[in-house]
Order: structure tokens, then C-alpha cells, then sequence
């Protein structure tokens, strides 16, 4: 079997395969004779069955399938032994119907989209800005608000607070106002609202200010924009009969509970950042300050590689495409795409496939890789910010290595982390690389940054 490669212009070529009888002729009685021995053919017994019967029955098949194999795997064979850059795959120039009583000897045509060159300059004379965002004292005192809010104590109080939950007996009202007391009217005996959680805030002011003993007249339907699951836990009944719920509701408060911060000290120190982290006021406000600038930096690396990709983009976007091939490989594997319609597509995707193209020769450059080792901490990383959304905040390493791990045997999961990870190593890479015009800008300031990139 001979393959030859014409190039059609800088970026397309034409892999020309020719196939003889002796290419696969030996390979065609190997698989007819495993047809015989495997498989219960009506007349013979399994494994007594002349070749010649098998050639008739099985022959052309046999002979498609074994050439169409031998075929694809040297035209990959070519692409690896060569290390040619393809985009997507082969593309069959002409598919066609073959007479394999007459014809011993084929040529099969395929094109290949071949990856542009680029060269791409990647040193200290490539300036990009960098912005960090400036951590204030406001910031901080924010943070150790929600801390002090999260670990404090629920104790009752003596009037309805922004953020108390409420405790009491809710009735269902007649329209005009009277307690409903027919056998279908809807009576919770220990309710529990939460207000600071309404969407209505005339239904929110209703409950402030109240106190143990006061009755308030609401509209839970109000309360929520008329949501079916929240209705029904908060009258305690099916979501069909809440959905038929519009009226008002009087609430006689028999208990509120409020939140009350908790106090800087020891305990409260170990439940922020773990035990024997932080011993005091000027190490806590410290801690506080290196999380918070943790959290900021995602941002300022999102627009680190936004100004990256346009910088990339703008010097090398300008790449030629084998726009054909690419089209007619882009229908080959999506049914709703045709001729008539892959032009929009193409322009949709172009420009994707070009930052990728410009992402692969920068990891090459830098000589990027990602082991094992990346996806693990990647994975820890993602686990202990999910775990701190739900206040987990000092799990054990174990606890956190375990759920990774899982994550990683998740196929779907492993993929998009392998991408993440990529991307981390790649543009850490590019900061080594270049230089950063570093700048430390106000929360404010970088919004405008941002909404201008």
C-alpha cells in the first residue's frame, strides 16, 4: 500500500492512496475464515463451511470492511510517521461504489486540513497589564460581619430583626378578614416564616418591629411571587392546593429568633480559618485580608486572559484556515449542518480554532504540560470552595482528597477539569514569560475595566 502527499496550498493537502490485491487479499480469508469459526451460518455446522461459500456469501462486505480499514489506519500512520498537524480528520475526496468482482486495485483521495505555521514571540518585549484589586478596610469589616453573622448564635428576641426568623400559628382568612373556620381552611399550627426572604418588601415591613403576641395579616402568595414549592412548605400543604392560594393569612407570633454575632475570641478564631491559624485581632484581620485578595485574583486573572487573547489575537489572529475542508468536515459530523447554512457556523467557530491554535503553539513554546499532579490539587481546589459555599470550612485534608478523587472518576468531570488545569498552567506560563504592567486599582475601578474589556 503506497501513500503520497501533495501539498494543495499552505495549509491543504492531498493524501493519494493506492491499494493492491496484495495489500489485503490474506487479511479478507483471516476474517471470512473467523466468520466460520464464530458465527452459526443456516446449512453448516459452526466452523464447517468452505471458503468459497464464505467468499459468496460474505465476500464483497468482508472485502469493504478490510480495505476501508487498512486504508484509514495508513492514511493515520502517514499523519503520525510524518507528524503532520491536521485539523479535524481526513476528509474522502469522492466516495464512490466499487465493483470488487472486476476491480483488484484501488485509489482513494483524501483531503487534510493542515494547521497554519505561526510564530509567535513570546519573551519579556510583550508588555501586558495586570490589575490587582486593592483589599480596603471595608472590605474586611464586610467579611468579618458575615463571619461574626454565620457562627453566632440563634437566641430568641424580643421584636421581629431584618434577618429573624418568626415562629407562631398561621390561619387562613375570609375575605373579610376573619379567621377561616370551615373544614377546608388551611391551618398551620407551627409555622415559621423567614421575611428577610420574601420578595415582596411591603410584605417583609409587615413582620418589623413585631413582637411576641402581635398578630400580622399577610399574603404568602405575595411573599414569594406566587412560588408553588415555597407556598407549600410555608402552609405546610400540596403544591395543587397552593396553587389555588391567593388570599390573606394572619400569623400569631408565638416565638422570634434572632442571630447574634458572634465574638472575636479563640473558638470563634478556629471556626473562621481552623485551629491555631489566627491567636489574635491584628493576625485575624491579616488572614482576612490575604482570603479576600485570594478570591479577587480569579478576577484579575479573567481579565489577564481576556488582554492576553486580545493581544495573541490581534498579532496572529489573522491566520489562514482550510476553510473548505473544515466546512465539509464541520457537516460531515453534524446532521443539521449543510451547504447551504455551514458558512454561519464556520464564521462562529473560526475564530474559536484560531485562539486554540495560538493557545497549543504557546504550551509548546513554553513546553506546558498537565500531570496528574495538576488535576489533583485543581480537584482539592473545587472542593473546598464548594465545601466553604455550604460554611465547611475546616474539613480534614482527607475529606476534601476523597471527594476530589471522585470528582476525577467522573469522565465529564475529569474533562472539564483537565481543561481548567490547562489553562491555569498556560497562562501562569505566559505571566512568567511576558512582562506584567502591574497596577493595583480600586473594586470600582476594575469594574470599569472590565465592562470596557
Amino acid at each position: 500500500m503506497n501513500v503520497t502527499m501533495q501539498k494543495t496550498d499552505s495549509v491543504s493537502a492531498r493524501l493519494t492512496v493506492s491499494v493492491e490485491e496484495n495489500d489485503y487479499k490474506d487479511k479478507v480469508i483471516k476474517d471470512l475464515k473467523t466468520i466460520g469459526r464464530t458465527h452459526q451460518i443456516p446449512g453448516f455446522r459452526k466452523g464447517h463451511i468452505s471458503i468459497a461459500d464464505l467468499q459468496r456469501r460474505f465476500g464483497n462486505q468482508v472485502t469493504s470492511d478490510v480495505i476501508n480499514r487498512e486504508v484509514f489506519e495508513a492514511v493515520m500512520k502517514f499523519i503520525e510517521d510524518n507528524k503532520l498537524e491536521v485539523l479535524g480528520q481526513p476528509m474522502p475526496v469522492e466516495m464512490k461504489a466499487i465493483d470488487f468482482k472486476t476491480d483488484k486495485e484501488f485509489t482513494f483521495e483524501y483531503d487534510l486540513a493542515l494547521a497554519p505555521e505561526l510564530n509567535i514571540t513570546l519573551d519579556k518585549s510583550e508588555h501586558i497589564p495586570y490589575y490587582n484589586i486593592e483589599v480596603t478596610d471595608a472590605m474586611i469589616d464586610e467579611q468579618d460581619k458575615a463571619f461574626c453573622k454565620r457562627f453566632g448564635a440563634q437566641v430568641p428576641g424580643e421584636e421581629v430583626e431584618p434577618d429573624a426568623l418568626v415562629k407562631g400559628a398561621i390561619m387562613e382568612l375570609n375575605p373579610d378578614g376573619t379567621v377561616k373556620e370551615s373544614d377546608d381552611a388551611i391551618q398551620v399550627i407551627n409555622g415559621i416564616v423567614a421575611p428577610m426572604y420574601f420578595k415582596s418588601k411591603e410584605e417583609t415591613d409587615k413582620f418589623i418591629g413585631k413582637k411576641v403576641g402581635d398578630k400580622v395579616t399577610f399574603n404568602p402568595h405575595a411573599t414569594c411571587n406566587g412560588d408553588l414549592t415555597e407556598m407549600a412548605s410555608m402552609l405546610q400543604i400540596e403544591k395543587d392546593r397552593a396553587a389555588n392560594v391567593t388570599g390573606d393569612f394572619e400569623m400569631a407570633i408565638s416565638e422570634i429568633i434572632v442571630v447574634r454575632p458572634a465574638e472575636h475570641n479563640e473558638e470563634f478564631y478556629t471556626n473562621v480559618f481552623g485551629a491555631d491559624k489566627v491567636h489574635n485581632e491584628d493576625e485575624y484581620r491579616a488572614a482576612l485580608k490575604d482570603m479576600i485578595a485570594g478570591e479577587l485574583k480569579s478576577n484579575s486573572e479573567m481579565i489577564f486572559r481576556f488582554s492576553c487573547k486580545n493581544l495573541f489575537m490581534s498579532k496572529y489572529g489573522e491566520m489562514e484556515l482550510p476553510a473548505a475542508i473544515l466546512k465539509k468536515w464541520m457537516i460531515s459530523r453534524d446532521e443539521k449542518l449543510n451547504e447551504e447554512n455551514v458558512d454561519e457556523e464556520y464564521e462562529r467557530v473560526s475564530s474559536d480554532l484560531k485562539w486554540q491554535l495560538i493557545k497549543e503553539k504557546i504550551a509548546v513554546i513554553t513546553g506546558m504540560k498537565v500531570e496528574e499532579e495538576d488535576l489533583n490539587g485543581l480537584a482539592k481546589s473545587i472542593a473546598a470552595r464548594q465545601f466553604a459555599q455550604y460554611g465547611m470550612t475546616n474539613l480534614d485534608d482527607t475529606v476534601i482528597g476523597d471527594y476530589a478523587k471522585r470528582m476525577l472518576e467522573d469522565k465529564n468531570y475529569r474533562s472539564r477539569i483537565i481543561e481548567q488545569a490547562g489553562d491555569i498552567k498556560l497562562f501562569a506560563a505566559i505571566e512568567n514569560a511576558v512582562t506584567l504592567d502591574e497596577k493595583t486599582v480600586s473594586l470600582d475601578e476594575f469594574k470599569e475595566i472590565a465592562s470596557k474589556l
